[in-house]
């Protein structure tokens, strides 16, 4: 009887990481499949689904979830986890009612990931050791904003209905904790 290594296609438009991660998931004894694009995701599907993928959500050339959806449709049962910079409740739903069993926010490292993918689908997620202060999910939200208006300090401001002056203050200051 022949071991048969499983299949990974990793999806992610940040080369550095998607090599690191990579190499990391052929230590885990993976047959790893790399794309920097939607495009070159679905190509790779369309070619041959994967036993797992993990995918990013936001690439160069459009959403990752394009990827879960061609992954979904292909009609095999892909583990796939999906990785953002750019969480929120929306895309997480979205990200598992196409079929991801897990959703992670960026920085991951391959533990995390590796983790994810081979967890049993029945488990429930254990509750956060070191949740998020108030101040730092406030922090987080107002950089996420500001990424997401290209870092413009008037339109973020504007978004998060605050002061332009303030906002140029919570922007110089260090992350709180």
């Amino acid at each position: 009887m022949e071991n048969v290594q499983p299949t990974l296609l990793l999806v992610d438009d940040d080369r550095p990481f998607l090599q690191r991660l990579g190499r990391a998931m052929e230590s885990r004894n993976f047959i790893v499949t790399m794309a920097d694009t939607v495009a070159e995701g679905i190509a790779n599907v369309k070619k041959e689904a994967p036993d797992f993928a993990v995918v990013d959500m936001r690439l160069g050339d459009g959403n990752g979830l394009d990827v879960v959806e061609a992954l979904q449709n292909s009609g095999t049962d892909t583990r796939v986890v999906v990785l953002t910079g750019y969480g929120n409740i929306a895309t997480a739903v979205t990200a598992v009612k196409l079929g991801a069993i897990d959703y992670l926010a960026k920085p991951a490292d391959a533990d995390d990931v590796y983790a994810a993918l081979m967890q049993d689908p029945t488990d429930k997620a254990d509750p956060p050791e070191n949740p998020m202060s108030a101040d730092r999910v406030r922090w987080e939200h107002i950089q996420r904003v500001y990424e997401l208006c290209d870092r413009n300090v008037s339109e973020t401001a504007r978004r998060l209905n605050m002061h332009r002056r303030t906002l140029q203050r919570i922007l110089a200051k260090r992350a709180p904790r």
